[in-house]
């Protein structure tokens, strides 16, 4: 909501001195959120004056038409003497009102404006646009054409009102009221402790049986409704200056007299409101229920196609408008038109107003149905006071009359349901207990009525509600008004005792060190959202059957392309690789954990639990039976170099071994055993992909994949070449690693070293002779590595060479040289066992 601090002044008598900011600050000690205060007209500099043109002459011979103009702006040249100005404008005519700014002058920008010469011709200034005064667009993106009225010479700086200041507010769902200048007034007015002009205290006459004719069919979808008439309105007539200025200043355009008005109003007093023209109208309108794919034009011009819980707006012929969110193309106000032969001007004259109150609820699924977000449909569903549809209708008639020269027809029409107001009853104490201090009743009662409460009782009160306020509905609302009103600063600070014994679970203690483990390795974090499109399971080259092709997906997503929850890390992560290594970072090892969202078989469907008691056990577990499974998984993708080339060395470019030494990384910081071997998944390279296994209730358990990406999926998806990544489920891997991470136990003793080298078949994976060494050593093997793969005629066809490091260390004693090498060949012997190795050279 932007909010002109001149417009304020009408409602509120602010301390003169008062700027922007100052008014900001207290709206904010109130509880609204004033983003910006924009300062119109900075650095603006006169002259700048009403000028009437004189002659136009045009220039030929250039690129695009050009004006040489003479204009009279009387004494304010300092001679009289008619300005001679060069435009390219076209909109203007000889006998125009135009708005001129003087050599010597600045606009905003801090441009100054000189005679200069152009064209051939010396210009002695500048006609004006309203983009070139800062006033924005006004529909006609040319000169500014003044009414007629306007005398030669007038200031144009203070008849356009150019400088001012306006507060730019941010403003919440719970705070429908101040999306209008009566309710930003009123809040203003409590924060100085000033009166309030209230613009909705107008004399308005009571309804009669004369008024437009109203049926309402659906009184819980509109349960009030206002029709006013008004007849004989001049076509010709336009929106005056300061009406155009403050709709401009709250960032709304100007379109045409009835329109202007009607938006007028809306930002005065918060009710929106619609002007048809009468003459479009069949018959009496209604107000009902749209059928089942009933089509409509609306405004824009666009056909749509409505649902049976649509609100509709109708006449004989079927429906004119969308309740609360747009009017219809088949009762537009008609633009002026003038006869070209008899100069005659003809358009709307007659014109129905509505002012009526929509329930917000409705309204909001139609605007969000729909995508048609209006300015009416935000205040609707926020809620608009009921009691000011009456108002904002005479308001509107009264403007009608007084600017188009209309006349007001007696007839009044005004439907309303039967309601009564809402109260709640508090303990007086209430705020207090809430906010931790003492208020006292004085107080209390004081602050409910400047919100415009009506508050009966003592101890026990009973608060009525005032009609512009439907977020408040219970005792905490009331003591939130309270404290807001006493000041948020003036709350005491009380830092809560921390019970001892609690502390971060075993589950968030893994995921801070993984975290940690992977940001120590050069990896960087990078959060993706948790929604994708089914296509990428196609880029992912994943099988028709694949289990991560069953998703969730959102009745509202964010984006009609991810309308899914994400099965898999790996394509946020890959997108933001892609776009970094797009803007230049092609070096990159980027990391993730998160939800994934993994739907069953059979998907479960949600029930609506019940809103006016406690849902049973049973159906909070019915309802926790229709989630998905949401585990939680980590993934790491590389491209580029993983090692930078310098001085130190050549470096080396990230790999699949890289991808796989990530999950090892992750074991180890889990606790848990983590078995590799050669896989085959679908994006991943067949012949460099690796399968990752834990051990989990005695069962071998693949729990992810790790290697280098498939080069159709690279390609598919734009990746740079030879990108790597691993993906596993983190709560599995934790699973597999018991409750308590063990430190290592450091031996005081010397290592033994052995280092031996196996032939083996081609096809036998070095995991698999690695897990057999591992089993034959025995309990002195402290560390094994693999530190050499050959492969030749030294070996024979069909073979390769594996060589190990093996480290063996007692912890209670030194090993002799005997016990270390009983201990390599009882591996050695293991390994031939189980995968046919023999000692090379033997």
């Amino acid at each position: 909501m932007r909010v002109p601090l001149s417009w304020l002044r009408e409602y509120v008598d602010l301390p003169a001195g008062e700027t922007g900011r100052d008014v900001a600050a207290k709206l904010v000690d109130a509880g609204l959120e004033v983003e910006t205060v924009e300062q119109l007209g900075a650095g603006l500099k006169g002259p700048l004056v009403v000028g009437r043109v004189l002659t136009i002459e045009e220039l030929e011979g250039f690129r695009k038409p050009i004006r040489f103009c003479t204009v009279d702006v009387g004494s304010a040249n300092g001679t009289g003497e008619p300005q001679e100005i060069v435009c390219g404008a076209r909109n203007f005519a000889v006998g125009d009102k135009v708005v001129v700014v003087l050599p010597g002058a600045v606009l905003p920008g801090d441009f100054a404006i000189a005679s200069r010469k152009t064209y051939g011709k010396t210009s002695h200034g500048m006609i004006c646009s309203g983009e070139e005064l800062g006033m924005g667009d006004d529909g006609t993106h040319g000169i500014i054409v003044l009414p007629h009225e306007h005398e030669v010479g007038t200031d144009a700086i203070e008849l356009l009102q150019l400088v001012d200041e306006v507060l730019d507010i941010d403003i919440t769902p719970d705070r429908g009221y101040c999306m209008s200048m009566r309710g930003v007034a009123r809040e203003a007015a409590t924060a100085y402790g000033l009166p309030l002009r209230d613009p909705a205290l107008l004399d308005v006459p009571a309804p009669n049986s004369y008024g437009y004719l109203v049926k309402i069919d659906d009184p819980a979808g509109c349960d009030r409704f206002t029709a006013r008439t008004v007849t004989g309105l001049d076509p010709e007539a336009r929106s005056p200056i300061w009406l155009s200025r403050r709709l401009q200043k709250a960032g709304m355009r100007p379109i045409s007299l009835a329109v202007d008005i009607t938006n007028y109003v809306m930002l005065e007093l918060g009710q929106p409101l619609h002007a048809y023209d009468r003459s479009r109208i069949d018959g009496a309108i209604g107000v009902r229920r749209a059928e089942q794919g009933e089509q409509f034009t609306t405004l824009d011009g666009v056909k749509r196609t409505l649902d049976a819980e649509d609100l509709v707006i109708t006449d004989n012929s079927g429906p004119i408008g969308l309740a609360g969110v747009m009017g219809g193309a088949n009762t537009e106000i008609a633009d002026s038109v003038t006869d070209p032969e008899t100069g005659r001007v003809t358009g709307t004259t007659d014109v129905v107003i509505e002012a009526a109150h929509f329930d917000a609820v409705s309204i909001s699924r139609t605007a969000r149905r729909l995508k048609l977000s209006s300015e009416a449909s935000k205040r609707f569903e926020r809620g608009v006071d009921p009691q000011a549809a009456a108002a904002a209708a005479q308001r509107t008639v009264d403007l009608l009359v007084l600017v188009a020269g209309g006349t007001a027809e007696a007839g009044v029409t005004e439907l309303i349901a039967p309601g009564a107001p809402r109260t709640i009853a508090m303990r007086a104490d209430h705020p207090d207990r809430v906010a931790g201090m003492d208020y006292g009743r004085e107080t209390v009662v004081r602050r409910l009525q400047e919100i415009g409460c009506d508050v009966y009782g003592q101890d026990e009160l009973v608060v009525t509600v005032p009609s512009w306020r439907p977020d408040l509905a219970e005792p905490n609302d009331l003591a939130e008004e309270v404290i807001r009103l006493e000041g948020y600063g003036n709350l005491p600070s009380t830092l809560p005792q921390v019970p001892s014994g609690r502390g971060l679970t075993a589950r968030q203690q893994l995921h801070r060190r993984v975290g940690r483990a992977l940001a120590g390795a050069g990896y960087v974090e990078a959060l993706s959202y948790p929604f994708l499109g089914e296509g990428v399971f196609d880029q992912l080259q994943l099988a028709a059957e694949d289990p991560a092709r069953r998703v969730v997906k959102l009745v509202n997503p964010i984006s009609d392309e991810e309308p899914a929850l994400r099965t898999t890390l790996l394509p946020g992560l890959l997108n933001a690789l892609r776009r970094n290594d797009s803007r230049g970072s092609h070096d990159l090892a980027l990391f993730e954990t998160g939800s994934v969202f993994l739907a069953g078989p059979q998907p479960g469907v949600a029930v609506r639990l019940p809103v006016d008691r406690r849902p049973t056990d049973e159906e909070i577990a019915t309802l926790d039976a229709a989630l998905p499974a949401q585990p939680r998984y980590v993934a790491v993708v590389l491209a580029g170099a993983r090692e930078q080339a310098g001085w130190w060395g050549k470096g080396y470019p990230a790999g699949w071994a890289d991808a796989v030494q990530a999950a090892r990384s992750l074991a180890v910081e889990a606790g848990a055993e983590l078995t590799v071997r050669q896989g085959r998944y679908g994006p991943w390279h067949p012949g460099r992909c690796a399968e990752l296994l834990v051990t989990l209730d005695g069962v071998e358990t693949v729990i992810g994949h790790a290697g280098e990406l498939h080069p159709r999926v690279v390609k598919a998806m734009g990746l740079p070449a030879r990108t790597s990544a691993m993906e596993l489920d983190l709560d599995r891997l934790a699973a597999a690693g018991g409750e308590a991470l063990r430190a290592p136990r450091i031996s005081s003793f010397p290592v033994a070293t052995q280092d031996v080298a196996l032939i083996v078949d081609t096809a036998v994976p070095a995991a698999a002779v690695e897990d057999a060494l591992r089993s034959g050593a025995g309990e002195l093997l402290e560390s094994l590595r693999l530190f050499d793969v050959f492969t030749g005629e030294q070996v024979g066809e069909g073979k390769k060479s594996l060589a190990y490091a093996l480290r063996f260390r007692a912890s209670d004693r030194t090993l002799t040289a005997e016990e270390s090498t009983a201990a390599r060949d009882a591996a050695v012997a293991l390994a031939g066992e189980r995968t046919g190795a023999v000692l090379r050279g033997v």
